[in-house]
């Protein structure tokens, strides 16, 4: 991850100039004990499957990754030119933590892997635009039972 401080100016302005609007509801809810929950991941990393289509520039969809995929047959069509693919290389988990997960699952921690994560090329659009894509993967979740996500944005 690099700092403010570390960027060139211009990006760093164009970052701390973004809007951050707040929700006008509480995303928080109620439930059961983390160990009895099925948990989801959702990432912004571009990440897929090495035989799925690529992510474009400014794409709005999303990818679908097994709960039950080896992390070494993803791959990452991130498109912004500013990200830094080094860490993702060197370990999955650092961008889509699925190994980290099933740990969780084998001791405990958690209920459940989901049988189905997502994955979006989080580059080039307002959260507005993706909304409808939100959506449909929350309804994607509700199928699956998953009753906790765990948001990776890149």
């Amino acid at each position: 991850m690099v700092r403010l401080s570390d960027m060139p100016e211009v990006e760093a302005a164009h970052l701390v100039a973004k809007e951050c609007v707040p929700f006008a509801t509480r995303p928080w809810v109620e439930g059961p004990p983390l160990a009895e929950r099925r948990v989801a991941l959702v990432t912004s990393a571009g990440l897929h499957r090495v035989g799925d289509r690529a992510f474009s520039t400014v794409d709005l969809s999303y990818r679908v990754i097994p709960g039950s995929i080896p992390t070494s047959d993803l791959t990452m069509t991130h498109s912004s030119v500013h990200f830094d693919r080094t860490g993702f290389r060197e370990d999955v988990n650092v961008v889509f933590p699925l190994d980290r997960l099933r740990e969780l699952e084998s001791e405990g921690e958690i209920g459940s892997v989901a049988d189905y994560h997502y994955s979006l090329m989080g580059a080039g659009w307002p959260p507005e635009a993706i909304e409808d894509t939100m959506r449909e993967i929350a309804a994607r979740l509700r199928e699956d039972g998953v009753e906790a996500v765990c948001l990776c944005p890149v």
